[in-house]
Formats: structure tokens, C-alpha cells, sequence
């Protein structure tokens, strides 16, 4: 699902849809809209501890084998795997 926010001419993006190899930035979280089997406010507040916040640079870095999940994920300098379904929550551009 790819979104253009009309003040914003970039394309927007689920981290969960992005390939290895993609670099971006982060907009903002919208754990609504994951499907994790997590609540929402759980799975916002282990995102942002894992540093998934706001303006945060991110590089899909690996994928699994199967059904190419978890994804591997540059933050910044640190790197974190998390599943597809629970980067759904984190929009990019």
C-alpha cells in the first residue's frame, strides 16, 4: 500500500512492504493498522524502545527464507529484527 500525502510529494510506504535494500525515513507509527496479534499501545511503545521513532533513518538490510520473514532492519547504527506484520505499524518515505 503505497499513500501520497498531498503536502508531502514523496510516496508513502508500510516498512512491512519494503524490500531488502530499501532506505527511507520514518513519518510516524500507526499501530492501528498493523496486524499483530499485540495490542496497539504495546506494539507502538516496543517499536519506539527498539527505536523505530520519527525522522529515524531505516535500511531493510535481510529477509527471511520463508515467506521472507523476519526482516532485519538498520535503525540509525543499530540493527533489529522484527516480523513483516508488526513493521506494517511503521510508516516510511
Amino acid at each position: 500500500m503505497t499513500v501520497t500525502d498531498p503536502n508531502n510529494a514523496a510516496p508513502q510506504m508500510r516498512l512491512g512492504l519494503a524490500k531488502r535494500g530499501y532506505s527511507g525515513v520514518i513519518l510516524h507509527l500507526d499501530a492501528e493498522e498493523g496486524s499483530s496479534s499485540l495490542p496497539a499501545v504495546e506494539l507502538e511503545s516496543r517499536l519506539i524502545e527498539l527505536g523505530f521513532v520519527a525522522g529515524a533513518r531505516v535500511e531493510v538490510l535481510h529477509e527471511g527464507i520463508i515467506g521472507r520473514d523476519p526482516i532485519a532492519i538498520r535503525i540509525e547504527n543499530v540493527t533489529v529484527a522484527v516480523r513483516r506484520r508488526e513493521a506494517m505499524a511503521v510508516v516510511v518515505v
